[in-house]
C-alpha cells in the first residue's frame, strides 16, 4: 500500500524530551498518518487471506474451474502485491531516506506497475472466459477451458508481465521519487523519454476496453437468450423451465462476481491510466492528481477479496430461497419436487463448470429442437380449454 497522507515536510525519528505544540502536533500527525498504511496493509493482507480460503474451502469452486483458478490468482496477486508494496510504503514512514536509494526506487516502481498491470489482465481473462463459455460453448469445449488451462495462463501473464515490467530498469525509462516522496514511479513527465510510458498506457487501455467490452457481451446474450425463449411458442411451464436453466445459481453468482469485480478494479485503475497519458500530453504538472491516483489504485486490493466473500454461491442460495418464501403465500402447501426435464439434477453436481455448459447447451439447442406439428398446436389448444 502506499503512503496516502504523508507530506514532504513530515519528520521522522525521535523527538526532544522539551517538545513544544507545534512538534506535538507534528508528531501526532504523523502517528495518524503511519497508521493508515498499516491499516491498508492488514486490511489487503487478511481480506485476500480469507477470500483465498474461501474459495479453496467451498465444494463448488475448488473443483476444476478455470473461472475459479483465475479468480484465486487474483486474489493471490493481490495479497502478493500488498505483502510486497505496503512494508516498502511503512518504511518510508520510518525512515524518508528509504526510496531515496536507487534500486529501492526502481524496484517499487516495478511493484507498481507489475501489480496494476497484472490485476487489469487476469479480470480481462475472467471476462474472456466468460465469454467463451455462454457465447462460444463449443470452442469452450474444443480449447478444453478447465483449471490446468487457466492455470497456464496465469503462469504466461506472470512471466511476461515481470518481463515487460523490468523494461525500465533495462534503460527504457527511469523511475524517480514522486513529489510527494511517498512512492516511486516511472519518469512520465513531458521532455523525458516517455515511449514505456506511453506503451505501459495503452496496454493498460486495451485490456480496460477489452474488459469492458467482453462483459458487455456476455450480459447482452444472456438477454438476447431470454427474449428469445420467452417469445418461442411454447407452453407456460416450459417457459419457467428455461428461465430456471438460464438464470441458475451457479450462473448468476458468476456474473455478479465478474462484473462486481470488473467495476472495482476498473474504477480503481482507470485514474491511474489516466495521469500516464495526461502526463504525457499536458505541459502543466499536478503532483496532487497523481498522488490520488495512486492512491485509488491502492484501495483495490482492499475491496476485491470482499466481493469474492460476500458474494458467495451458498449467501446467493440463501437469499434466493429468503426471497421466496417471503413471495410465496402463507397458506399454500409447498409442492412436492418434481423433476426437471429441461435441466436435470445439475443443480445438485457441484461442478460450476458441468452445470454452466449444460445450461448454456439446453438454451441454445432447444429452439432448434422443439418443433410443433398442427396436431401438437391443436393437443395444446384442447388441453388449455379443458383446463380453463
Amino acid at each position: 500500500m502506499l503512503a496516502a497522507m504523508e507530506s514532504a515536510d513530515f519528520t521522522h525519528g525521535p523527538l526532544s524530551g522539551s517538545e513544544t505544540p507545534a512538534q506535538q502536533s507534528q508528531a501526532a500527525t504523523v502517528k495518524t498518518s503511519i497508521a493508515l498504511p498499516i491499516f491498508m496493509f492488514a486490511g489487503g493482507a487478511i481480506g485476500n487471506l480469507i477470500a483465498i480460503i474461501v474459495l479453496s474451502v467451498s465444494r463448488q469452486e475448488k473443483k476444476s474451474s478455470a473461472f475459479y483458478t483465475l479468480l484465486c490468482g487474483l486474489a493471490v496477486t493481490d495479497l502478493l502485491g500488498t505483502c510486497l508494496a505496503s512494508p516498502l510504503t511503512i518504511a518510508n514512514y520510518l525512515d524518508k531516506h528509504v526510496f531515496e536509494h536507487q534500486h529501492v526506487c526502481e524496484f517499487h516502481s516495478f511493484l507498481l506497475l507489475f501489480f496494476s498491470l497484472t490485476g487489469l489482465s487476469i479480470i480481462c481473462a475472467m471476462a474472456a472466459e466468460r465469454y467463451l463459455a455462454i457465447c462460444c460453448p463449443y470452442t469452450y469445449q474444443r480449447w478444453g477451458v478447465d483449471r490446468r488451462f487457466a492455470q497456464r495462463f496465469l503462469f504466461f501473464i506472470y512471466i511476461s508481465h515481470i518481463f515487460f515490467c523490468c523494461l525500465p530498469m533495462m534503460g527504457l525509462a527511469r523511475s524517480r521519487l514522486q513529489s510527494s516522496t511517498t512512492w516511486c514511479f516511472i519518469n512520465w513527465r513531458t521532455g523525458e523519454p516517455v515511449a514505456y510510458s506511453i506503451l505501459y498506457g495503452v496496454v493498460s487501455l486495451l485490456l480496460i476496453l477489452g474488459t469492458i467490452v467482453l462483459n458487455l457481451a456476455v450480459c447482452g446474450s444472456l438477454l438476447l437468450m431470454r427474449q428469445r425463449t420467452v417469445q418461442r411458442f411454447v407452453s407456460r411451464a416450459s417457459i419457467r423451465q428455461r428461465w430456471k436453466a438460464l438464470s441458475s445459481a451457479a450462473e448468476t453468482q458468476m456474473m455478479a462476481v465478474l462484473v462486481m469485480t470488473s467495476a472495482v478494479v476498473l474504477a480503481c485503475s482507470v485514474p491511474l491510466v489516466v495521469r500516464v497519458f495526461a502526463n504525457h500530453f499536458m505541459l502543466k504538472e499536478d503532483p496532487e492528481a497523481d498522488l490520488a491516483a495512486i492512491r485509488i489504485a491502492s484501495v483495490n486490493p482492499i475491496l476485491d477479496p470482499w466481493i469474492y466473500i460476500l458474494l458467495r454461491r451458498s449467501l446467493l442460495r440463501r437469499l434466493l430461497t429468503l426471497s421466496r418464501r417471503g413471495s410465496s403465500p402463507r397458506n399454500s402447501a409447498s409442492p412436492p419436487p418434481q423433476r426437471n426435464p429441461f435441466y436435470p439434477d445439475i443443480m445438485r453436481d457441484s461442478h460450476v463448470f458441468t452445470q454452466l455448459m449444460c445450461s448454456t447447451s439446453i438454451i441454445t439447442q432447444l429452439p432448434a429442437t422443439v418443433k410443433f406439428t398442427p396436431y401438437d398446436t391443436e393437443s395444446l389448444q384442447q388441453t388449455s380449454n379443458t383446463a380453463d
